[in-house]
């Protein structure tokens, strides 16, 4: 242990930690923007300065421990004059059009700037413009990045995919996308955590709730909206509400104000693409097909893009189950389009989602019979919900419980739990079982597969079915999933079934999610979507009513051709750009500039 003084007050601390954590232990928060604990650690904003007895210059409290008899400032007359001149100078080269911008009232610049009661600009403005592909699913806006490399860091220890990279030096360094490349030519995953862990709105997910709200106002248009399970363990986060009373009932109640005409779980078509991927798994597992190679999940878009661009050899290996929010929206302009007796074409189906990659996958073409199109036509995140309410003036208090529309009304706990990494293996578990041995496991018989934290980014499991032994294997975040990747590709590794989630804790952890700087709120989330299961009156997606009679007056049978038709697709219809070369610890090989 370390004794030492801060601000006055004796502190005893364990060897090793940092001046910040050993401030905060006695209740002193050191003001700081670039940190993120574990992740960048680098003290490049320099906000976080203190004052340290016997030292001249000022010490960063973010990256330097405690020593013995060391005192401590951190709010001298000397660190407050430099802190704001810190402060200014950052202002200086950002953009302050705080009243545009997605992140205003909550963005850590403005929050610190506000703080310091900074009122003018000391230095003179000059700010970096970078073109951009505006109609990409992610946005970079460089006049407002204040170079704080948290999503440089991200990108590499979070996601692994190195997208991001520091070029320049001093005044003329910035960020940009590695290789030279434009974003749309990176492998970028759409996984959105630079976004979320970006303390300014340098980076955010393409608004399309104009185009949302064009639909609406269209007489030929017949909106549908569908809400993702991850969405309603955050929604109310962005408009104070407390989890218990921000149920998913709330936000069909908000959606039917705004003026759209159908709401639906997507619930619901998580529980189809169970009945899809486990039938799938068990016909393919039987044939002998993944005797070398496992099959793999496919509902999580960013984890599909990591795939085809890092290892498209494996391509075959992912399920061909489209995911829940594309099987939904191509139920919606198939069958639920006859029985209302509308054109596929005048359906404008929209999901709300937790996740960026989702606006990527919208764009997958859907042929079927004589229409072409796409399943889905427009994605909005959960944080775009929250803008649309506030800006319908919606008051959360006056929001009631609205059920979803009929002939897709019911949801099961294993569809509900899809948005937690684990979720979709231990749902596919509870179905597969049943269909191997004729009766219906414990609804927690498979529970092991769930995660309690990010330090537990894999679990890996083997169950008994049948006197055959199953080889299943959960991971979240991409890092994670890459270093699994290279043992199932060496061969060091075998299993029968694979989940990838790209977030961390999963859908409810996306980057389309409410931003909370500097937490990690997803496997919290992740425990709300376990707690709906566990109360759920129906917990086995085979036994939902609503999916019972789709397939009696449909799809006949999961595997069908008529399913194969809607609601599988292939993932060799499109590629994606083709990785970088990689070292052996997986870090983009740079080439040095001159």
């Amino acid at each position: 242990m370390v004794n030492l003084i801060i601000d006055g007050k004796n502190v005893t601390v364990p060897e090793g930690t940092s001046i910040m954590d050993a401030a905060f232990s006695i209740g002193v928060p050191v003001p700081h923007l670039c940190f993120l604990k574990e992740i960048n650690e680098i003290a490049a904003c320099r906000v976080c300065i203190v004052e340290v007895e016997g030292n001249d210059k000022f010490v960063t409290a973010c990256n330097n421990e405690v020593e013995e008899g060391m005192v401590v400032y951190t709010n001298s007359p000397r660190v407050r004059l430099a802190r704001r001149r810190t402060v200014q100078m950052i202002l200086s080269q950002h953009d302050c059009k705080c009243a545009t911008c997605v992140r205003s009232r909550n963005c850590s610049l403005q929050t610190l700037a506000n703080d310091l009661n900074i009122t003018d600009t000391l230095y003179e403005e000059r700010l970096e413009i970078q073109e951009w592909d505006k109609t990409f699913p992610l946005i970079r806006d460089s006049k407002k990045c204040i170079k704080c490399m948290r999503c440089v860091q991200v990108c590499d220890k979070i996601a692994g995919l190195g997208i991001w990279t520091l070029e320049g030096t001093g005044a003329r360094s910035t960020i940009n996308v590695s290789g030279a490349r434009t974003i749309a030519e990176a492998d970028c995953s759409l996984c959105g955590q630079c976004i979320t862990h970006c303390p300014v709105g340098a980076l955010k997910e393409r608004d399309d709730t104009e185009e949302f709200l064009r639909a609406i106002a269209d007489p030929k248009k017949v909106v549908v909206v569908q809400v993702a399970p991850a969405v309603r363990t955050a929604w109310g986060e962005g408009l104070g509400l407390d989890l218990s009373e921000a149920t998913v009932g709330k936000i069909f109640d908000s959606l039917k104000k705004i003026g759209v005409d159908y709401v639906f779980d997507t619930a619901f078509s998580a529980d189809l693409t169970i009945m899809e991927e486990a039938s799938e798994f068990i016909a393919r597992f039987s044939n002998g097909e993944l005797a070398e190679k496992p099959m793999f999940t496919s509902c999580c878009p960013g984890w599909v893009r990591f795939l085809k661009s890092n290892y498209p050899h494996l391509t075959g290996q992912l399920s061909s189950a489209k995911s829940p929010m594309q099987m939904f929206g191509a139920v919606m302009k198939t069958h639920f389009a006859k029985e209302i007796g509308v054109a596929p074409e005048d359906i404008y189906s929209v999901a709300i989602m937790p996740c960026v990659a989702k606006k990527g996958e919208r764009n997958m073409e859907f042929f079927h019979e004589e229409y072409a199109g796409y399943d889905t036509d427009c994605v909005l995140t959960s944080r775009e919900l929250i803008r649309m309410i506030k800006a319908f003036h919606i008051l959360p208090e006056t929001l009631e419980d609205a059920e979803p529309d009929h002939l897709f009304h019911d949801v099961t706990g294993a569809g509900i739990i899809f948005g937690a990494t684990g979720g979709v293996m231990e749902a596919a578990l509870r179905t597969a079982y049943h269909s191997l041995m004729g009766e219906n496991c414990p609804p927690d018989a498979f529970k092991v597969v769930r995660a309690e934290s990010q330090k537990t980014g894999l679990t890996e499991a083997t169950f008994s079915l049948k006197d055959t032994n199953l080889r299943i294997a959960v991971v979240n975040g991409l890092a994670n999933t890459r270093k699994l990747m290279e043992e199932i590709d060496r061969g060091e590794k075998k299993y029968d079934f694979v989940e990838v989630m790209a977030c961390p804790g999963g859908c409810v952890g996306g980057g389309g999610q409410p931003i909370h700087d500097g937490e990690e709120l997803a496997f919290a989330r992740g425990k709300n979507l376990y707690f709906l299961d566990a109360n759920a009156k129906v917990r086995h997606s085979h036994e939902n009513p609503d999916i019972k009679t789709l397939y009696e007056n449909y799809f006949g049978t999961p595997n069908s051709h008529k399913a194969h038709n809607v609601l599988h697709t292939d993932h060799f219809a499109w590629e994606m750009p083709k990785s970088p070369r990689r070292d052996r610890n997986g870090y983009i090989v740079r080439e040095r500039c001159v």
